[in-house]
């Protein structure tokens, strides 16, 4: 059973189950998602995300299962995700990116997938630089695909950085997550399919640069 990442693109959105392909919880304001109908809300999913992706780069990965797309995350600048204003541990930290929306399909949850992709959104966001990893748990269980579970956040690294009854803000700082250093090194061989020499790491997680074992 072969199982990849890859950055996430609009051709991935079709292969996404609802309601999770239409959710637009992060992307719009309450009010203009309330305008919206499920087909629009699908196109306006779409429009943003090929916004993003012009304008400030990668913003998700996908999880692939034997060439089947099974799960995904979304990650932005705050400031590309307005819905997230509306949460009561809100605004986020100004250095920290958002990790927004995350799906994994039901029957292949707690495999590894979920913790796949978070690793791969890490690996990226430490190759562009950035230092820190931001999301808004829920722990009432009853957000399916637009707020993600306060446990798994914890199960994957995250930190509560803002407590709230429901809604903590929970965040991953990527300069001193050094026991995630070998498993970000396979991200990134997953990702990029790199191929780098064994050497000894000199740097923290948070440089540009990470050692990568054969």
């Amino acid at each position: 059973m072969s199982r990849k990442t890859a950055r996430l693109t609009v051709d991935h959105l079709a292969e996404l189950a609802d309601p999770v392909r239409s959710c637009l919880f992060w992307e719009l304001s309450p009010v203009d998602r309330a305008r919206l109908d499920h087909d629009e809300r699908i196109a306006e999913k779409e429009r943003w995300l090929s916004t993003v992706l012009r304008d400030w780069g990668s913003c998700g990965r996908v999880v692939r299962l034997d060439g089947r797309t099974v799960g995904h995350i979304v990650y932005a600048p705050a400031a590309r995700l307005p819905g997230a204003a509306t949460l009561p541990t809100a605004p986020g930290s100004p250095d920290a990116i958002i990790a927004a929306t995350a799906w994994v399909e039901p029957g292949l949850r707690r495999g590894g997938l979920g913790r796949l992709l978070v690793q791969a959104m890490a690996a990226d966001l430490v190759e562009r630089g950035h230092t820190a990893i931001e999301a808004y748990g829920d722990t009432r269980g009853t957000t399916v695909g637009c707020v993600l579970p306060a446990e798994f956040l914890g199960s994957v690294g995250f930190k509560t950085q803002r407590a709230h009854p429901t809604t903590p803000r929970m965040r991953m700082e990527l300069r001193t997550a050094l026991s995630w250093k070998d498993e970000v090194e396979l991200a990134l061989e997953k990702v990029w399919g790199a191929v780098r020499p064994t050497k000894k790491a000199t740097r923290p997680i948070g440089s540009v640069r990470v050692a990568s074992r054969d």
